[in-house]
């Protein structure tokens, strides 16, 4: 079983340590696809400032944070679950898992990125400002550059539990022989089920963290059943639907009012 989130717009800037190393991120064979994009967002953030803000989705605010792009290869650089400070990475609080956990994540957690493709927790690298609906000089939609190199060098046969948000579900749909079961949080109220938009991000990391710290979750072969229950077991209300013609399943977390 694998589990995936998205990474976080906040960043932890590193205040020193040695730049990134390509070589020895996780997943090297997309070291070329990572050249690409960290060639374009430089060429973007050192361009029109105005330009650089609207396609990165950035008010005048944050033109502060394009300093980060420039320097994306000389920057200092740590652990992504370090550098992310999102609410999700916060309820996940990784430094505060169980040494147990702690491996799991090491070896099973994918952070989704629209500059990295993806990575693990341990992998070291710098502060930067991305969208993935961002579309940067000279290469494709963030989806179409990352959909077939992500397809080739991640798991094909694991069931995938997938956190992430729409924008970065493009870029890799799930293994092509295993299960994908989504999650996604609703509301129910007076006025019926309601989807959870920004507020999902809370109970996504709290459902990641339970499984991570679930060695049960983990025990002999993981399916979108197993999964639904373990979760239902930790107190949330679960609803799991049926697949699609893809072998995508929805595991919906029901918040009351």
């Amino acid at each position: 079983m694998l589990l995936i989130v998205p990474p976080s717009e906040g960043k932890n800037a590193p205040a020193d340590g040695a730049p990134v190393d390509l070589a020895r991120l996780s997943f090297p064979e997309l070291t070329r696809p990572r050249k690409r994009m960290i060639s374009g967002l430089r060429k973007l953030s050192r361009g029109p400032q105005a330009e650089a803000l609207k396609q990165l989705k950035l008010g005048p605010k944050s033109r502060d944070e394009l300093g980060w792009n420039r320097a994306l290869t000389t920057a200092p650089a740590a652990s992504a679950a370090t550098v992310y400070t999102g609410v999700l990475f916060e309820r996940l609080d990784l430094d505060g898992l169980s040494a147990a956990a702690r491996q799991r994540a090491a070896a099973q957690l994918l952070i989704a990125s629209a500059l990295w493709g993806v990575l693990r927790p341990d992998d070291r690298i710098p502060a930067y400002r991305h969208a993935a609906a961002a579309r940067l000089p000279g290469l494709p939609t963030t989806a179409t550059h990352w959909q077939s190199a992500l397809a080739a060098a991640l798991p094909s046969d694991e069931l995938l539990v997938d956190f992430r948000s729409g924008p970065y579900r493009g870029m890799w749909r799930g293994p092509a022989d295993a299960p994908t079961l989504t999650v996604n949080v609703f509301r129910d109220g007076p006025r019926g089920r309601t989807v959870v938009s920004h507020f999902a991000k809370a109970t996504r990391g709290d459902v990641a963290r339970t499984l991570l710290e679930d060695a049960d979750a983990w025990a002999g072969g993981a399916t979108p059943e197993s999964v639904a229950a373990r979760v239902a077991d930790a107190g949330w209300a679960v609803e799991l639907g049926a697949p699609d013609p893809s072998g995508t399943v929805e595991l919906a977390v029901i918040e009351r009012d």
